[in-house]
């Protein structure tokens, strides 16, 4: 566990002295600098005023840019090392490969997760101070949505890397995946549906196996919680898992395909060559 913690702490030292982590925070803190200049905090859509109308278009943003951002700079971690030629280093060291791989999977989770939470806080922070109601069951749920995508597309990323032989093929393999899961968001889901009048149950089972859509109906089902916005597809969804279990879905499903790519990962980089 010292040997986690020592490397996860090294990790995240690492990613703080990036130049990709300046963009990438900035990019959250400018989102939510842009959010106040236009004035959501003032909107109202759909009954939805102050602060949870910037939290519903905050989350909204985070599930577009975060995926991509996650993945391009974590498959740089292991393939990077290889290239570089760090592991030759980092094998003649005390440190068991478990604490290393793992403990480069915590410090990377903190360093993608903090700059998008902590701009939450400050969008939060600020709306108080302005003597906005803080909606706390709103802010618990996106963290957790939050740390739940987090871990999801850092498993990909770990799995792609730990496969790669280079950082230009983990980068490309990288972002052909988020292309993918892009492809099978539900609009494009129901042109296929309507086109070769599939089963709704079995389009929606495929929707609901993606990752970022699982997300992006979670983060739309607390200001609607009938899922007007989905169509009929909504009947479907509602049926099988209802609105506490759909919750409960997009919080675990995510957060256990990102472990289980992650170990797989794991696997992989135990049993091939790492230099």
């Amino acid at each position: 566990m010292k040997s986690l913690l020592v490397t996860a702490r090294l990790d995240l030292t690492e990613s703080l002295r990036a130049r990709w982590f300046f963009v990438y925070a900035f990019v959250f803190g400018g989102l939510v600098l842009a959010l106040f200049a236009f004035g959501l905090t003032e909107s109202r859509v759909m009954g939805f005023t102050g602060l949870s109308r910037l939290l519903v278009t905050y989350i909204q943003l985070s599930m577009a840019i975060l995926p991509i951002f996650v993945l391009l700079t974590t498959v740089r971690s292991l393939a990077g090392d290889r290239e570089s030629g760090i592991f030759e280093y980092m094998l003649a060291m005390p440190v068991p490969l478990s604490a290393w791989y793992w403990g480069r999977f915590v410090g990377r989770f903190l360093s993608v997760f903090l700059p998008v939470f902590i701009a939450m806080l400050a969008a939060v922070g600020w709306g108080a101070a302005k003597g906005a109601d803080i909606p706390y069951a709103q802010i618990v749920y996106y963290s957790a949505l939050l740390i739940s995508l987090s871990i999801c597309f850092l498993g990909i990323g770990f799995l792609v890397s730990s496969l790669a032989r280079s950082t230009d093929v983990a980068q490309g393999a990288a972002f052909l995946v988020w292309l993918v899961l892009l492809l099978f968001l539900d609009l494009i889901l129901l042109g296929v549906m309507v086109r070769e009048q599939l089963p709704p149950e079995t389009i929606v089972a495929v929707a609901l196996a993606n990752p970022m859509q699982v997300f992006r109906t979670a983060a739309m089902m607390l200001f609607d919680p009938d899922l007007v916005l989905l169509g009929p597809s909504a009947y479907v969804i509602l049926d099988a898992f209802g609105t506490t279990g759909y919750i409960a879905w997009s919080l675990v499903y995510p957060t256990v395909v990102g472990l289980v790519l992650a170990g797989i990962g794991y696997w992989r980089f135990r049993s091939t060559d790492l230099v």
